[in-house]
């Protein structure tokens, strides 16, 4: 402890002071593939503080579960941190134990496993490992727009194709863009915002054809949607998928995913991926999530049975709703921003997509629980 104070008094009795070092110019710019980049559009999720002040509010703008994770999951991670199992000491390297899990979970050897500190961060991971200044990327947009942040940071040639209409998977549209050329393409299945799916058999044809293309199949909703290409991993050298736990489990503020791949497409990933990245109690929280299907399996019909409440209400009164495979539903409201804060003033937050590629005034809106679908519907008559 002395030296640290000598040290400190060195310091602040050198020539280099704060006043001395605030009058050099210095200007030092990001990297040239990130000048013109836009950044990611970070909204505040509302609602967020009323729903844990424990005040009454409908957030459903983030597609996140409107109910708390597995009990499993929520004991396991007090039992971990009240009996001091150790958060001074690093997390398991590589998730050994909870990508084990997931093996039995997806029905794929843990060796095309990889977990991720959420699968945004798969996502990045993908970028960063396999993509250079002017590779050719192709994405059909709407989509989720985080993506296209990562992958333009590595100077990519982006190129977006927008079907005559968002609500279909235009197959066709997306085959006669792709050539020798495409390094990669993205798609998330089923999309966010859209909710549209490219089939198993769709995504085997692309990985057919054109083998010297990567495809990126973003599968965040696959437990509402049950339709997958995760089968289809160690097969081909071309595919991965990325899936997290932020959606149907709950575990959002965790910060937990995994992708899933050929064992070559992991050797290059694991050149740059640190494997003590995920925390020990996302790790703890997702391997006791997996051990209770029971309970995802019970949210996931409650979340199925309400969409079919909530698109009766909306059609029943003359509004445009949209069905998704996923745990939302798209809106188009007249006077939108009107609307908006119509609901806002009754504590009821839904996401404005009007911004997007062939959504003119739409919003997303989150699907909860029957008890809370009809209780916002109660809320709704109010406005409607």
């Amino acid at each position: 402890m002395g030296s640290r104070k000598t040290n400190l008094r060195l310091i602040e009795d050198s020539k280099y002071t704060k006043n001395t070092l605030s009058d050099v110019e210095s200007k030092i710019d990001v990297a040239y593939s990130i000048r013109r980049l836009k950044p990611y559009e970070v909204v505040e999720s509302r609602g967020s503080e009323q729903v844990l002040r424990g005040d009454k509010a409908f957030k459903l703008d983030w597609n996140e579960s409107t109910i708390s994770p597995s009990p499993k999951a929520l004991n396991a991670i007090q039992s971990f941190v009240s009996g001091n199992g150790g958060l001074n000491w690093y997390p398991s390297l590589g998730s050994r134990s909870l990508a084990d899990s997931l093996s039995e979970y997806t029905q794929l050897p843990a060796e095309n496993i990889l977990v991720t500190a959420g699968s945004d961060a798969a996502l990045q991971l993908i970028c960063d490992t396999y993509l250079d200044t002017n590779d050719e990327v192709v994405i059909p947009v709407p989509t989720y727009n985080h993506f296209l942040v990562f992958a333009q940071s590595r100077g990519v040639r982006l190129i977006s194709i927008q079907p005559n209409d968002p609500f279909y998977a235009d197959f066709d549209l997306l085959e006669s863009t792709l050539s020798n050329r495409t390094r990669l393409v993205y798609l998330v299945s089923p999309n966010n915002p859209t909710g549209t799916l490219f089939t198993e058999e769709q995504i085997e044809t692309l990985c057919t054809n054109y083998p010297s293309t990567l495809f990126v199949v973003d599968e965040a909703y696959f437990e509402f949607a049950q339709v997958t290409s995760i089968n289809l991993v160690t097969r081909f050298r071309n595919l991965l998928v990325t899936r997290t736990f932020s959606k149907a489990f709950g575990l959002a503020g965790l910060r937990i995913g995994y992708l899933a791949a050929h064992e070559s497409l992991i050797t290059g990933l694991s050149k740059i991926y640190n494997p003590k990245s995920v925390s020990t109690l996302s790790q703890i929280g997702a391997e006791a999530a997996l051990s209770d299907m029971p309970y995802l399996n019970a949210y996931l019909d409650e979340v199925s049975r309400s969409k079919t409440l909530l698109l009766g209400y909306f059609r029943g009164i003359g509004i445009d709703a949209f069905s998704t495979p996923a745990n939302f539903i798209v809106v188009r409201l007249p006077q939108i921003e009107d609307t908006l804060s119509k609901l806002s003033a009754q504590s009821i937050y839904i996401r404005n997509r009007s911004n997007y590629p062939g959504l003119a005034e739409c919003a997303r809106m989150s699907v909860g629980t029957v008890s809370q679908t009809e209780e916002l519907i109660e809320q709704l008559n109010r406005i409607f």
